[in-house]
C-alpha cells in the first residue's frame, strides 16, 4: 500500500475540484487531488462557462443584473425551499471569480443569455474556435496549470475508495491507483467533488425514479457513479433528495444536421399522447420547464408538430428563437435532415401526409389529436384561449406533409445529495459540520429544488467553481488552525 500525507485531500478534478485545490494551495495549504480518469475537466469539458453576476462584462454590455435582483428572482423561483445563504454567498463571489479566473489566463467571450427570456449571466469562456460546445475545457486548462504551479500533487487514474474518519473527524482517504493498488493518504480535511451520479442507471432509478434510457435521456459521462455521495454519507453527511439537472431531449436528432432540432424545438403546437395539448408552447425555449412538462405525460414523453408551410416559413425567414447551443436561425438543410433521418431509420422523427397519419405513426390518439389540431387552427385565425399563447407564435397546421418529433426528459446528470452549508461545510443530520469533510459542485447542489434555475444560465459550472473556491477557503482555514 502506497502511503501519502497532506493537509487536504481533494476528491476528483472537474472545476470544482480543480477550483477547491487552487483556492486552498493559494491559502497556503498542501493538496492532493484524485481523479479517476486520465485526464481532468470532468463534465465541464462539455461546457462553455461559469454564471456570474455583476461582472465587467455585463456592465460593459450595459446588462443590468445585481446580486440583488438575482437572488431575489432565485429565492421566489424556488419558493424558498433552498439555502438562502449559501446561494447569497455563490452571487456575491460570482463576479470576483471571474476575475480570478482571468488572473489565470482565462478569457471570457462576455455574458450571453440561453434563451431569450434568461438573463445574460453566462460568462462563455473564449477559445481558438469561437462560441460554442466545450470551451469550458480551456478553462480547466488552466485552473489545472494553476494547480501544478502551486504544487498541487495530482495523482490521476487513481479513484477515492472511503474518507477515513477518526473520532468523528476526517483522517485519511483510501484509494485504489490505475494498477489496482490501494493508496492511503492521512489528511486533516476531504472536500468531495465527484461529480454526482449521472452515469450511474441503477443510482438514478433508487434516487430519482427515473429509469435511464427508457424515460430519462441525461447526459451520461463515463465515470460519474455517485462515489462521492456514497462516500459522504457514509463518513456521515446528511444524505439529501438526488434529483436530475433536468433539460428536454429530443429524441434520436444526435447525428442529425442541427437544423432538425431547431425546427423542432420551437414554440411548435406541442401535444401529449393523448393529443391534447399541454402547454403554452412559448416557454419551450426554457428546457427545464418543458423537460417537468414532459415528465408528468403518459409515457413521460410530448410530441412537437408543424407542417410544411410552418417548415417552409423557418427556413425562408430563420427560426423564432435561437439558444447558445443551437445558435443559428438558419434552417435551410432541414429537408436534408429530415432524408438523412429517414434513411437511418431514426425512430423519433415522424413524417406523414395527414394528421391523422402522423398520429398513428407516432402512437398519438387519433381522434383527439384531429380535434386538437382543428381547435388550434382556429386559434391561428384569433387568439389562444386554451394556453394563451402569444399570437406571433400561431401557425397553423394544414399543408402536408407533416412532422412531429419526440419530446422526452433529458438532463445534465444528477444534482444535490450531501446537505452543505454556506461554507461548503458537509454536515449532518443535525445541521452540525462534519469535522474536516467538505463538499462542492453537483455533489452538493442542493439549490435548485425541483427545477434548474435555466432563468440565471452558467448556474451549474457557476456553482461548482463558486462552491469549489469556499470550500477550498474553508477547508485551508479549517487545516490551519
Amino acid at each position: 500500500m502506497a502511503n501519502y500525507e497532506t493537509q487536504i485531500v481533494v476528491i476528483a478534478g472537474g472545476p470544482s475540484g480543480l477550483s477547491a485545490a487552487v483556492q486552498a494551495a493559494e491559502d497556503g495549504a498542501e493538496v492532493i487531488l484524485l481523479e479517476k480518469a486520465a485526464a481532468v475537466g470532468g463534465a465541464a469539458n462539455m461546457g462553455m462557462g461559469p454564471l456570474g453576476i455583476g461582472t465587467r462584462y455585463q456592465k460593459q454590455q450595459m446588462i443590468e443584473i445585481s446580486v440583488e435582483k438575482a437572488f431575489n428572482m432565485f429565492m421566489e423561483y424556488t419558493h424558498y425551499n433552498v439555502d438562502a445563504r449559501l446561494v447569497k454567498r455563490y452571487f456575491e463571489q460570482s463576479a470576483e471569480t471571474i476575475e480570478w479566473l482571468e488572473d489565470m489566463g482565462v478569457e471570457f467571450e462576455g455574458a450571453y443569455r440561453y434563451f431569450p427570456k434568461s438573463e445574460a449571466t453566462w460568462h462563455i469562456v473564449k477559445t481558438d474556435q469561437g462560441i460554442g460546445p466545450r470551451a469550458a475545457s480551456f478553462m480547466n486548462r488552466a485552473l489545472y496549470a494553476r494547480a501544478q504551479e502551486l504544487g498541487v500533487k495530482v495523482l490521476l487514474e487513481t479513484a477515492a475508495r472511503k474518507i477515513v474518519m477518526e473520532e468523528g473527524k476526517v483522517a485519511g482517504v483510501l484509494g485504489t491507483d490505475k494498477d489496482g493498488n490501494e493508496i492511503e493518504i492521512a489528511c486533516k480535511a476531504a472536500i468531495i467533488c465527484t461529480g454526482g451520479a449521472g452515469c450511474n442507471k441503477d443510482f438514478i432509478k433508487e434516487e430519482t425514479g427515473y429509469i435511464h434510457g427508457v424515460d430519462m435521456f441525461n447526459f451520461a459521462i463515463p465515470g460519474i457513479m455517485g462515489d462521492g455521495l456514497k462516500m459522504a454519507w457514509e463518513a456521515g453527511a446528511d444524505h439529501l433528495p438526488v434529483r436530475i439537472e433536468q433539460a428536454a431531449n429530443i429524441e434520436g436528432i444526435d447525428d442529425l444536421p442541427g437544423s432538425v432540432a431547431n425546427v423542432m424545438g420551437q414554440p411548435n403546437l406541442l401535444v401529449n399522447t393523448h393529443g391534447k395539448r399541454v402547454m403554452n408552447e412559448e416557454h419551450m425555449q426554457n428546457t427545464t420547464f418543458l423537460s417537468n412538462v414532459c415528465s408528468h405525460q403518459k409515457d413521460r414523453v410530448c410530441f412537437s408538430l408543424v407542417d410544411s408551410s410552418i417548415v417552409k416559413y423557418y427556413m425562408r425567414n430563420g427560426v423564432d428563437h435561437v439558444c447558445l447551443v443551437r445558435p443559428d436561425p438558419d434552417v435551410s438543410d432541414f429537408a436534408e435532415g429530415v432524408k438523412m433521418a429517414q434513411e437511418n431509420g431514426n425512430e423519433g422523427l415522424f413524417i406523414a401526409d395527414s394528421i391523422e397519419e402522423l398520429a398513428e405513426k407516432a402512437g398519438i390518439d387519433v381522434d383527439t389529436l384531429a380535434d386538437t389540431v382543428e381547435e388550434y387552427n382556429d386559434f391561428c385565425d384569433s387568439v389562444d384561449e386554451e394556453f394563451f399563447k402569444n399570437k406571433k407564435y400561431l401557425r397553423p397546421l394544414i399543408k402536408a406533409p407533416f412532422y412531429g418529433a419526440r419530446i422526452r426528459p433529458g438532463g445534465y446528470g444528477t444534482v444535490g445529495g450531501i446537505r452543505i452549508n454556506e461554507n461548503c461545510e458537509a454536515c449532518d443530520k443535525d445541521f452540525e459540520p462534519v469535522t474536516g469533510l467538505y463538499a462542492a459542485g453537483a455533489d452538493a447542489c442542493n439549490i435548485y429544488d425541483d427545477s434548474y434555475m435555466f432563468l440565471l444560465p452558467g448556474n451549474s459550472m457557476g456553482f461548482a467553481v463558486n462552491t469549489g473556491r469556499i470550500a477550498g477557503m474553508s477547508a485551508a482555514e479549517f487545516v490551519e488552525d
